[in-house]
């Protein structure tokens, strides 16, 4: 599982890019399916994290074999030469490159070393997966910010040889509500993770950790919620919901659309609609 494109029969790649707030890199996100190809021997600068979603595959690393099989995830480290090519058939499989300082927070000890590539964990693996497809959908900042970090924090205190961090911190339900309070105020261009920790003296771990314990979700989801709440009220007054989408800070109608269904189970048309109906 790497990120090496190459042309090959039956090949299908996409690339998606996410931001994650100063200083970060973006980090890139791949969807790979193979009937037939061989990466040639390459390194990146990146972590490669891979997760098998469909068939197998084979890396050479480390001087041997990994057989990457369906719901595994696989850690290949930054300069670390290796090489991919299906085990049988067709392979297919999501993978993530991240900077190494995505990995360090919330671990002690700088860059955290995975003494077995081959990780299975399908909690985790299933959680990558799922933000690696919504994230490639609609790349949204702050989502990507909220999920991406949160997530690779996990799979290093999980997985490496690194120590966690301690988890408690003073004052979380005061951060907490800062944060909410900036965000809120800021709806239609919220500042990042990074510089609200920056501002708190955090690291973003740690904002992260006290907003999810305080509210019960991470930021972006918060967010979002408030968002629909807001454009409930638009809604109900008559707007568009194309225009009622940027109003509230959403990418766009389809964007707004993806939460209105997880939060009240309806698109915003059909809500606008119904509470038309309810004033005729």
């Amino acid at each position: 599982m790497t990120g090496d494109g190459g042309g090959a029969s039956g090949q299908t790649t996409s690339w998606t890019r996410a931001t994650l707030g100063r200083p970060d890199r973006p980090l890139d996100l791949l969807t790979a399916r193979f009937d037939r190809h061989r990466y040639a021997p390459h390194t990146h600068e990146e972590f490669s994290i891979g997760i098998c979603v469909l068939g197998a595959s084979c890396i050479d690393y480390r001087g041997g074999g990994l057989r990457v099989g369906e719901g595994s995830i696989v850690v290949l480290a930054p300069g670390e030469v290796h090489t991919g090519e299906s085990a049988y058939g067709t392979y297919a499989y999501r993978a993530l490159y991240p900077a190494p300082a995505l990995l360090t927070d919330g671990v002690l000890g700088g860059t955290p070393h995975f003494r077995d590539p081959l990780l299975h964990d399908p909690e985790l693996a299933a959680a990558l997966r799922t933000a690696h497809t919504e994230l490639s959908t609609c790349p949204d900042p702050l989502e990507a910010e909220s999920r991406l970090p949160w997530l690779l924090t996990a799979l290093a205190r999980r997985h490496s040889t690194s120590r966690a961090t301690p988890d408690t911190l003073p004052g979380a339900n005061t951060i907490a509500l800062a944060v909410r309070d900036r965000l809120a105020d800021e709806l239609t261009t919220p500042p990042s993770l990074a510089d609200l920790a920056t501002d708190l003296g955090l690291s973003r771990y740690q904002l992260l950790r006290a907003f999810r314990t305080t509210m019960g979700m991470p930021p972006y989801a918060w967010l979002a919620q408030h968002r629909v709440s807001r454009a409930r009220g638009l809604l109900e007054a008559g707007g568009r919901p194309a225009e009622v989408a940027g109003q509230v800070g959403f990418a766009d109608q389809a964007h707004m659309t993806r939460w209105f269904r997880k939060v009240l189970g309806v698109t915003p048309a059909a809500y606008r609609n119904s509470v038309q109906d309810v004033h005729r």
